[in-house]
């Protein structure tokens, strides 16, 4: 099936034979749903933290950050921010001269309102020589957007939504990347002042985020007391995936074979690559202005606290499995930890003999830790918290898609219908085991969680693949803990209207 020619674009991409047959075996046999046991909630599942119980875990991320041990902010900035201006787009290719749609009026009506107006405008009277204004008044409504869209104007139909202007200050409009770095400031910043932030972005996006790093960095390092320490990477090619065909065989273009980006999904190999005790993971778009931070702050602080908090109780657990001085009781203190702290069940365990049941207990707290928000359903899209039955036996945490769970099943559908919360992409994690060594994330991954879609290339059907999902089938074998935060913590820019919410104002 594969040729000569296929092997030496294989090796350029740093992908082995043996990969592209897994590959096609799972556009052959499709993935396995998942078997959802029950939906995480507050009674079962998710940690609810009361407001006086909270002081001990600020405090503990706290001291935490007065030590020697390496915070990183971990950010996905990958791809054109296209889908945001979609309405916008599809009224350009319309024969509509006028906004018709409510939404189109909501964008024109308030215009004023967006960060990149003061741009949007200088770009109009250089281009065109009319202000928005004397262009709105004589029906120009495309020429406007044009000039946002495409060059040579404002060019954020191409631009990546990290280096579009999200909010409004006197002292200038600022991006979702200075955004991040703000933010880390205030609450990833080691005892000598540090701030280490990771994007992974797009090959042509690169350059223009580190000048913006290189162009604003020092001013808010000098605004805030901080030293940045900013780092880029990108998808791996080695972890594009194979298209194929309706018959299941390697989609050709041209005679070459056709890859694509493996999704998000990829990026735990970038995750792999860091060196960092602890690294918060975030959204780009999932920013607000200093106005609105003191909450996210808050529970970002409350998140990382509880992590060091479970982490410390694991640690001390396996130091003692490794001394060898515990007792049946203490096994069965460990056992009820995982068990109704970490939410791990297996019915197997009660037949287990001791030295049976230590070496179970040590496989499952030995593994990377993850402490993940979970915002109370508010019709979001997104995936969500569920106690799932792993492939061996056991019950976890997880963080599932609805296209992981058959929904034509009742009782699945049922248990679907009855989440009370939904992941906002809200983690912090801990990547070192209890002896300081750094796990190979690679290793804790489903592989049977991936997904595929329809796509189409020069007008020909193909099927994708993508990887299972960084905070999905990725972490799949983390240490997973659920803990409620506010809706409050959850503001994406999914479209252009969305800048008009009272939290991006």
């Amino acid at each position: 099936m594969l040729t000569e020619s296929d092997f030496l674009q294989l090796k350029e991409k740093g992908i082995s034979g043996e990969r592209i047959q897994e590959q096609l075996a799972c556009f052959k046999n499709g993935f396995p749903y998942l078997t959802v046991q029950a939906s995480a909630s507050g009674e079962k599942g998710i940690l609810r933290i009361p407001e006086n119980e909270q002081s001990a875990y600020l405090k503990g991320w706290d001291d935490y950050l007065k030590s020697d041990k390496t915070i990183l902010k971990f950010v996905p900035a990958s791809g054109a921010a296209s889908r945001m201006f979609k309405n916008l787009f599809e009224f350009l290719d319309s024969e509509e001269t006028t906004p018709g749609t409510p939404f189109l009026k909501t964008f024109f009506e308030n215009i004023r309102q967006f960060a990149f107006y003061d741009r949007l405008q200088a770009v109009c009277m250089e281009n065109e020589n009319r202000t928005i204004e004397e262009l709105t008044a004589t029906a120009d409504y495309k020429k406007i957007l044009r000039n946002l869209l495409f060059t040579p104007g404002l060019n954020y139909g191409q631009l990546p939504k990290g280096l579009l202007l999200f909010h409004r200050y006197p002292e200038g409009a600022r991006t979702a990347m200075e955004e991040h770095l703000v933010e880390g400031a205030l609450y990833a910043c080691n005892a000598t002042g540090q701030v280490n932030l990771h994007f992974t972005v797009s090959p042509e996006h690169r350059e223009l985020f580190r000048q913006t790093a290189e162009a604003k960095a020092k001013a808010y390092e000098q605004r805030l007391g901080v030293k940045y320490r900013i780092d880029f990477s990108e998808q791996k090619p080695s972890t594009d995936t194979i298209a194929a065909d309706s018959e299941n065989r390697p989609f050709r273009d041209n005679g070459k074979l056709v890859f694509r980006p493996g999704g998000h999904g990829a990026l735990i190999e970038n995750l792999n690559d860091i060196s960092a005790d602890v690294v918060f993971i975030k959204n780009i778009d999932n920013v607000v202005p200093d106005s609105f931070k003191t909450i996210t702050v808050h529970y970002k602080k409350l998140i990382a606290g509880v992590l060091i908090s479970y982490q410390q109780k694991i640690f001390n657990y396996l130091h003692r499995i490794d001394s060898g001085k515990y007792d049946h009781k203490e096994l069965l203190e460990m056992l009820y930890f995982l068990q109704n702290e970490l939410c791990i069940k297996n019915p197997e365990t009660k037949i287990l003999e001791d030295a049976e049941l230590t070496l179970y207990i040590k496989s499952k707290l030995n593994r990377p830790l993850r402490v993940c928000g979970m915002v109370r359903n508010q019709g979001e899209p997104g995936g969500g918290p569920f106690l799932t039955v792993n492939s061996d036996g056991t019950v976890s945490p997880q963080i599932l898609e609805s296209s992981q769970i058959d929904l034509k099943n009742p009782a699945m559908k049922r248990l679907f219908e009855q989440g009370t919360h939904f992941n906002p992409v809200d983690l912090v994690c801990a990547l070192r085991n209890y002896k300081g060594e750094k796990f190979d994330l690679t290793r804790y991954i489903d592989k049977n969680t991936g997904f595929i879609s329809s796509k189409s290339k020069n007008g020909k059907e193909l099927k994708a693949l993508e990887l299972p999902g960084l905070w999905n089938g990725s972490m799949s074998d983390w240490n997973t803990v659920f803990v409620e935060v506010p809706v409050e913590t959850f503001n994406p820019v999914k479209t252009v209207n969305d800048w008009l919410r009272p939290e991006h104002r």
